[in-house]
């Protein structure tokens, strides 16, 4: 991807790995600008990679822009077998050009240059209904306020307090800093909870929380999923 100067970041398990939230993944998910001259160049590296298109729905802007993902499988040898989800839009994220702009860029010892998105849009990217997506999303968060809440300016603060989703650091970073968690509250009415410190409580509240956030992605989805399930169908009648 770099090496054709495809405008891209990396997301998914293997974006968490980089953040210190482990997860072993056999994809690798990629977030793009759609535009005509960013998916020339995206087709040439799946070239390079000899990927091909594995499933509905086909490699499109139209379906991109829509919030659809398409799917690759690489044959180059030094990359056989992985996987390439490609997506230009998610629910409750930012348009590419802010996420590109707040990008995080890794260089590893080799020189290899990673386009990461920012560990803020990667946890609202986690948001999703399927359920191992909720514990890699606490571990991120708890990584980040475990390595920075001792130096934490107002931006981190205030991502801590409306994301933590461990009763025992929420309750600790609410009473560390009371005026911006009682603001906050308004907009996460569990930061109330998080002051008295009643950590049964936030448990549940966190939960409801996770439960409501999951129903939104279901019916988020649920137009998508039936558009697949036409094409599919739409496909099967072609053979």
């Amino acid at each position: 991807m770099a090496a054709r100067q495809v405008r891209a970041l990396l997301m998914g398990g293997q974006a968490c790995v980089f953040y210190g939230a482990a997860e072993f993944s056999r994809d690798t998910d990629l977030l793009i600008l759609a535009d005509e001259r960013n998916l020339e160049c995206l087709k040439n590296a799946l070239k390079d990679l000899q990927a091909e298109r594995i499933a509905v729905p086909p490699f499109s802007i139209e379906f991109l822009e829509r919030g659809h993902a398409v799917h690759f499988r690489c044959g180059h040898p030094e990359a056989a077998d992985m996987r390439i989800d490609i997506m230009s839009k998610l629910r409750g994220v930012d348009a590419f050009s802010v996420l590109w702009e707040r990008r995080t860029t890794l260089t590893d010892a080799d020189g290899t240059v990673y386009e990461l998105l920012a560990l803020t849009d990667l946890v609202k990217a986690k948001k999703t209904q399927r359920g191992k997506d909720w514990p890699m999303l606490q571990r991120l968060v708890e990584a980040h306020y475990l390595k920075n809440r001792g130096s934490a300016g107002p931006d981190q603060q205030q991502f801590f307090l409306c994301e933590l989703r461990t009763p025992e650091f929420l309750t600790e970073a609410a009473r560390k800093w009371p005026e911006l968690a009682a603001r906050l509250s308004r907009e996460r009415p569990l930061l109330a909870l998080a002051q008295t410190g009643n950590l049964e409580a936030m448990s549940e509240a966190l939960l409801a929380e996770e439960r409501a956030e999951r129903e939104l992605d279901r019916v988020y989805w649920r137009p998508l999923k039936a558009e697949l399930e036409k094409l599919r169908h739409a496909a099967r009648d072609r053979e």
